[in-house]
């Protein structure tokens, strides 16, 4: 049975050159203001007009746009996976099948790994058992004079939950970046981040999840978020034959620029493909073209091609390499990047 597409979604995982944006004030100052306090009873009311004036001014999740999130991630692959079972049940030439993302099979870490792509695994990770993913990344900077900018450890850590959900920390990772004209040195932690998956089902072909992680107001100034930040994914993954697979991802985020940035508010839409080649049960090629609608407060659509190979070294232990591209936009702010890294199972 073929594997779906193993994929990791992270934040930007190289920072953007530096740049001034006027900076707005912080959501919390901002809905002070549509604080009203009442005398005797020490209760703040809210006025729910200025609420969603506030809401939408900062650009939190429109609700035309939650309300179609939550259709298309939500409740359409609930539907979707539902009537998938009923079909194995039925006999569709599916039944019985097994789920590539149980811990039993030969190859499942190249299944549940989030990297080294940038979207994300379809699987939860398994009930009783951890994944640890490490990586390492050398990037050629856009902007003048060009430079180059290091990041790791790319540290995620995930932990398999009952009813086939999972709990994960994506760890602050360490940036150092040359660039500029005179060249400047900056160095910094990027933001911490949690998050829950629910694995929706397998239907033999398809394999379905969502999820949805929570940037923390951490990191430094360079490259830290200046305030809380969500991301709202649906991941689909399908086998066309025993060797190659497709993956699909949607998501829509909120997130803010670092404090050196202007820590402006952002909202994006977020795409994903990813096709997979396993020539041999160990070996697994891919491509991913990924894309976000927004890249920063003051910058519009950026996109990406990134491609590697994985290895299982042993069935506990992978390791990989990748290398990716800018094609359009400043999508992570670099022109080519080079990467490796390795997984493992606990």
């Amino acid at each position: 049975m073929p594997r779906p597409c193993p994929m990791n979604l992270t934040q930007t995982r190289t920072a953007r050159p530096g740049f001034q944006a006027s900076r707005k004030r912080s959501f919390q100052a901002r809905m002070q203001q549509s604080i009203r306090w009442t005398s005797g009873n020490n209760k703040n009311k809210i006025k729910p007009e200025t609420f969603l004036k506030y809401l939408k001014e900062e650009g939190f999740f429109p609700v035309k746009h939650f309300l179609l999130t939550l259709f298309f991630f939500c409740i359409l692959p609930m539907l979707f996976f539902a009537g998938g079972e009923k079909a194995c049940a039925a006999g569709d030439n599916v039944a019985e099948a097994a789920n590539p993302c149980s811990a039993s099979s030969p190859s499942a870490l190249l299944s549940l790994l989030d990297r080294p792509t940038f979207s994300d695994s379809a699987c939860a990770a398994p009930l009783g058992h951890a994944v640890l993913e490490l990586g390492f990344m050398h990037a050629s900077v856009r902007g003048e004079g060009g430079g180059t900018a290091d990041n790791y450890p790319e540290a995620e850590l995930r932990f398999g939950l009952p009813g086939s959900n999972e709990f994960k920390i994506l760890a602050p990772d360490y940036n150092s970046q040359r660039a500029g004209v005179p060249e400047e040195a900056t160095s910094g932690l990027s933001a911490t981040a949690i998050g829950f998956k629910h694995e929706l089902g397998y239907t033999g072909k398809w394999l379905g999840s969502v999820e949805a992680i929570l940037t923390l107001p951490s990191g430094n100034d360079a490259f830290g978020s200046r305030g809380p930040g969500a991301t709202f994914n649906a991941i689909a993954a399908c086998s066309l034959t025993d060797q190659i697979g497709l993956s699909f991802q949607l998501g829509v985020s909120s997130q803010t620029d670092p404090v050196s940035q202007g820590g402006g508010r952002f909202t994006s839409f977020n795409q994903f493909f990813t096709a997979t080649w396993d020539p041999a049960e160990r070996l697994q090629f891919y491509g991913e073209f990924y894309g976000q609608t927004k890249t920063a407060s003051d910058e519009g659509s950026g996109y990406n091609f990134d491609g590697g190979i994985q290895y299982l070294v042993f069935r506990w232990w992978e390791v990989d390499a990748e290398e990716g591209v800018r094609l359009t936009g400043s999508l992570g702010g670099f022109t080519h990047y080079y990467g490796a890294g390795m997984g493992f199972l606990f």
